[in-house]
């Protein structure tokens, strides 16, 4: 194996323990992201999941389901946004704002 091709390897190895230490933090931290002016909110963390839903009471309408579950997808996906962008945040710092095909 050729000097050049052994650092290439030797770096590719870094990047991949780097990016299963960002994975790991990932997983631990969270964004909330709230709609319909705090009336629901949502957390998710560096993984895309959702940790948690909150909502207030008031906006609990029998006769009008449908605004409630608007706010609960608008509270979801702006969590998720806001997670994805921490991510790719993450990402950039490791891989130097290269784009890598197959790493997100």
């Amino acid at each position: 194996m050729s000097k050049g091709l052994g650092n290439i390897m030797k770096q590719a190895q870094m990047m991949q323990q780097k990016m299963a230490r960002m994975q790991q933090e990932l997983e631990e931290r969270q964004v909330e992201a709230s709609a319909g002016g705090g009336m629901v909110t949502a957390v998710v963390n560096g993984k895309q999941r959702l940790v948690s839903l909150k909502i207030e009471k008031s906006v609990v309408d029998p006769e009008d389901v449908e605004m409630l579950q608007d706010l609960v997808v608008a509270a979801v996906n702006e969590a998720v946004k806001k997670s994805q962008d921490m991510m790719q945040e993450e990402m950039s710092k490791i891989t130097g704002g290269f784009n890598i095909p197959g790493l997100m």
